[in-house]
């Protein structure tokens, strides 16, 4: 099933209303997605078009949640009569460009897509977002379908900083994966691995440099790299962080990078070393990788005919359970008012529509990512979408049960991707994983200590 947008088919706002009982427990719409022009006033003295006139700057990380938002952009803009100029920015440079403004104090934005795995904590030390519970709690400011509840609780508790704050609204939960090419495995005889065991084996098996194919896609840049070997620490029953004391030097720590460095290395494509996740997606989309961990959020292009030779051939499978434990990765983003705009009642309205019950069904039905909101999953008629591809649906719903964060919640989280991504890199390129590791853990360390202090 190709999961792209169609006009016919797509979510509407009476979907929205028509919505019944939830699915798998979770709860169904409270009320509808998106306010009319018709009814752009509540009683309780909300007001769409209070802003009218005005005119904001979003900054965005490119992706697909950006490419949604960018997409429906007009109907807001109808909606409210704010007019709305956003960027997308590749996420890297993104991130730079929001640390260099908010450190000037002054923003160009007024609207700010962050990466809570990344930005959370050094968005609360520099204080550079909005507490959104007042604006949540104001019923002049909020509209009452935005129904706050209406999140999951990872969602929440993603965006809820240490002294309770709220500095954004969740957007996207991405929860790591397995892309499995099923005719690869077919021809090879091969099951979708239930154990990690399993998994190794198979990898071993659909190996074929000689027809082109690889049995496993995995990210070897640094850096980026830490993201996929935190489904393996996690496998090993560790964070990269317990108790403030760094694990990455531990032995499950050393033995679970190795074994990640080890399948890149062996079984990946020539020059994976330097693979994030754009390389190993375009190699996915060519037929030529067996399987391939990421987050679920970059399924789009897979099942798109005019960038995928596999559309109809891609399985979405749940990381196996590991020697130690059952788990696999978290990320997130949201959307944060910035502390330096003049223009914070436009911009909540923003992020409202942005995250609103409507668009967070889009993006479940156009395959943009997984929705932090539970009603998505109640929709009949994005549910209903999901009939011949039901694992992509099932693999969101079940990762939810064993997901754990996959980046440390610490302030200089960036340098520590940096440097124990290195050591990964070096891993993978064949250095000895307890030497490497056991270096990069030292240096980081103080850093560490410092930022505990």
């Amino acid at each position: 099933m190709t999961r792209q947008s169609n006009p016919s088919r797509e979510v509407s706002r009476r979907s929205v209303l028509k919505a019944g009982a939830g699915l798998a427990g979770l709860s169904a719409f409270a009320a509808p997605g998106l306010m009319t022009h018709a009814k752009a006033q509540t009683s309780g003295g909300f007001d769409w078009k209070k802003y009218k006139g005005e005119k904001i700057e979003v900054s965005l990380a490119k992706g697909p949640r950006g490419d949604l938002v960018q997409k429906y952009r007009k109907e807001f803009e109808e909606l409210t009569g704010i007019t709305v100029g956003d960027e997308q920015i590749p996420e890297q440079q993104q991130r730079q460009k929001v640390l260099i403004e908010f450190t000037s104090g002054k923003t160009t934005f007024d609207v700010v897509m962050i990466s809570l795995h990344v930005q959370k904590k050094l968005a609360a030390k520099g204080n550079w977002l909005e507490d959104l519970r007042p604006y949540i709690k104001d019923a002049a400011l909020t509209a009452p379908e935005f129904d706050y509840p209406d999140f999951t609780q990872s969602g929440i508790d993603y965006v809820t900083n240490t002294d309770g704050t709220v500095g954004s609204i969740p957007c996207n939960l991405d929860y790591f994966v397995l892309f499995w090419n099923k005719e690869i495995f077919a021809k090879k005889g091969v099951a979708y691995p239930k154990t990690y065991e399993e998994m190794v084996a198979a990898v071993k098996k659909l190996h074929d440099p000689a027809a082109g194919v690889s049995g496993w896609l995995g990210r070897g840049l640094k850096n980026a790299n830490m993201t996929p070997w935190a489904n393996f620490i996690l496998s090993w029953g560790k964070d990269y962080i317990e108790n403030g004391k760094l694990q990455t030097d531990s032995p499950d720590g050393i033995a679970s990078a190795d074994a990640y460095a080890k399948l890149v290395r062996e079984f990946g494509p020539p020059g994976s070393v330097g693979y994030n996740w754009n390389e190993c997606q375009s190699v996915f989309a060519q037929g030529r990788g067996a399987m391939w961990l990421d987050g679920i959020g970059f399924a789009l292009p897979l099942e798109d005919p005019t960038k995928s030779r596999i559309v109809g051939k891609i399985g979405y499978g749940i990381y196996p359970p590991g020697p130690k434990a059952h788990r696999t990765s978290l990320y997130g983003d949201g959307y944060g008012i910035s502390r330096t705009t003049n223009k914070k009642g436009a911009a909540w309205l923003y992020i409202q529509w942005a995250t609103g019950k409507l668009m967070q069904a889009r993006q479940l039905q156009g395959g943009y990512g997984c929705p932090p909101r539970k009603s998505p999953f109640g929709n009949a008629d994005v549910v209903a979408q999901f009939r011949s591809q039901r694992e992509f649906l099932d693999s969101m719903l079940e990762s939810a049960k064993i997901a754990r964060p996959g980046l440390p919640e610490i302030v200089a989280v960036t340098e520590f991707r940096d440097i124990l991504g290195i050591g990964l890199t070096n891993i993978i390129g064949g250095a000895d994983a307890a030497t490497e590791l056991k270096r990069a853990t030292a240096e980081f360390k103080p850093i560490l200590d410092k930022e505990s202090a």
